[in-house]
């Protein structure tokens, strides 16, 4: 597989992590994949942070940027460093019309392969599922069954 093909995939597979994080009820583990394959992503120079952007709806302060983030086709939003607030240049606010390109994956897939490629252990997000074992009636048989057919009333 080529170089470029590989990094496409992976690509992918942050996409869906993150797309999968953004309803998640636990989306923790989901958002730590998805920093640490980036942050090796850009390391390795696969990826290159682009500029920041404004926060469009920030939580305590008035103001918060975050750091976009060139991968493939695709562009992501990660959490500035010290000194991205110096070296980056600042794009204002999202461009909202922009969308990444529409691809598909299975999460598990995605999980796997990030996880291979960080180097971390895969973690389940679902909880295991424990064996049905139905529950078997008693029979009892001090009762007496009558019927009116077999006794031929």
């Amino acid at each position: 597989m080529k170089k470029e093909d590989e990094v496409r995939q992976l690509a992918i597979a942050i996409y869906t992590v993150n797309r999968h994080a953004k309803t998640a009820t636990n989306n923790r583990e989901l958002y730590t994949l998805k920093n640490k394959a980036i942050q090796q992503l850009l390391q390795s120079g696969d990826a290159k942070k682009i500029g920041l952007h404004f926060v469009e709806n920030p939580q305590l302060s008035q103001q918060s940027s975050t750091v976009l983030v060139k991968c493939s086709d695709f562009l992501f939003h990660t959490l500035p460093e010290k000194g991205d607030f110096t070296s980056l240049p600042h794009l204002g606010i999202q461009d909202q019309t922009f969308r990444n390109p529409q691809e598909r994956m299975n999460l598990n897939t995605a999980k796997d392969l990030l996880s291979d490629f960080v180097g971390v252990q895969k973690v389940s997000t679902s909880p295991k599922k424990k064996a049905f074992v139905p529950k078997r009636r008693k029979v009892s048989n001090t009762q007496s069954f009558r019927s009116s057919y077999l006794d031929g009333k």
